[in-house]
């Protein structure tokens, strides 16, 4: 990109912020519709900014692309960028090696939208972005719609909707990094992580799943109670040796398309909890496997190795090529909606 063309960019940048009763605050760009800062009380009532990102804005211009970001058209990866729809083969834009990642590399991720605040709910945000037929490979003319708003309960949630005038698949999620101990806190190891869930998807060296719906009963994958991110990170699992840690859907207990309780987080230091209630049928957990301290973050922080997770509540990645994953088809007058929570609290004194 030139010096030139990034200026041009950089001068349509944003910023709009929400923000409770409770002093809890969301700052949102219309770049990516990334979260760039998400400030959340301690146990003794001390805010801190729990996602990793940058100190200006213009910095994510050129920075991480999914610090923050709203992913799609479908997000997490497509097996060698291609699948069919109604005995037709489409070619996405690849960007994973031979694979497509989070809808290619002008994914919603790095797109500008249309951000509205809703008069009549001040802690809300309306975000639109209509995606061209054929963007990134993509068939059919998308027309989405995100929804931020945040409550005085501490819960901050995202609705997604999204309506095609062609038959399409759609997979739509959010990205933050998180660390409740706050951003460039140190690594997560020590959070305690409960995804409910009996079953994961194992993936193949380029993290493509198999297939195959894999018990989660003896193995490090287990986290049906709590158990420290760290303590089995390092165990000798081919699938964590792929993954260089976690990197993996869960597939999780609960009724298509209902709110539901699908992850708990907990920060013992500063008592931060973090849940996720989804209508998704699965949870993407990434342990910060590829942060590698080159990303350089807010206050001249490096982002180190596992500083950071990502709970991304999604449907399967590689849907279209496994018939039985649930579906992410789309069709003309079918409307797609998800709804994911993260709701914050902290541990009883």
């Amino acid at each position: 990109m030139s010096p030139s063309s990034t200026d041009s960019l950089t001068d349509q940048l944003q910023v709009y912020s929400i923000e409770n009763s409770n002093g809890l605050k969301v700052a949102v760009t219309n770049l990516g519709g990334r979260i760039i800062s998400l400030w959340v009380p301690d146990k003794n009532g001390e805010l801190a900014d729990v996602v990793l990102g940058y100190d200006s804005v213009k910095q994510y211009v050129t920075g991480n692309p999914y610090f923050g970001a709203l992913i799609g058209r479908f997000g997490n990866r497509i097996a060698n960028g291609k699948f069919k729809l109604d005995n037709k083969e489409y070619s996405l834009a690849v960007n994973n090696g031979a694979n497509a990642l989070h809808g290619g590399p002008s994914g919603f991720h790095n797109v500008y939208w249309k951000v509205q605040r809703d008069s009549a709910e001040r802690n809300t945000l309306r975000l639109s972005y209509v995606s061209a037929d054929g963007e990134e490979g993509y068939p059919g003319e998308l027309t989405a719609t995100v929804v931020y708003s945040l409550n005085d309960k501490n819960e901050l949630s995202i609705e997604y909707s999204a309506t095609t005038n062609k038959s399409t698949i759609v997979n739509l999620t959010h990205h933050s990094f998180f660390n409740l101990a706050g951003e460039g806190n140190g690594d997560i190891l020590n959070h305690r992580l409960i995804i409910n869930a009996d079953a994961f998807l194992p993936v193949d060296q380029g993290l493509i799943p198999t297939g195959e719906f894999k018990k989660v009963t003896g193995t490090a994958f287990d986290f049906l109670k709590a158990h420290t991110i760290g303590e089995r990170i390092e165990d000798n699992d081919v699938q964590l040796q792929y993954g260089k840690g976690y990197d993996h859907n869960w597939v999780l207990n609960k009724k298509s398309g209902e709110l539901e309780l699908a992850a708990i987080v907990e920060e013992p230091i500063s008592g931060r909890i973090m849940e996720v209630w989804t209508t998704e049928p699965g949870l993407q957990f990434y342990s910060g496997n590829f942060l590698d301290g080159k990303d350089v973050g807010k206050g001249n922080k490096p982002y180190s190795f596992r500083s950071a997770f990502c709970l991304e509540a999604q449907h399967f990645p590689d849907s279209p090529s496994h018939t039985n994953f649930p579906t992410t088809r789309l069709n003309p007058g079918d409307t797609y909606q998800q709804k994911t929570v993260y709701a914050f609290s902290v541990v009883e004194k």
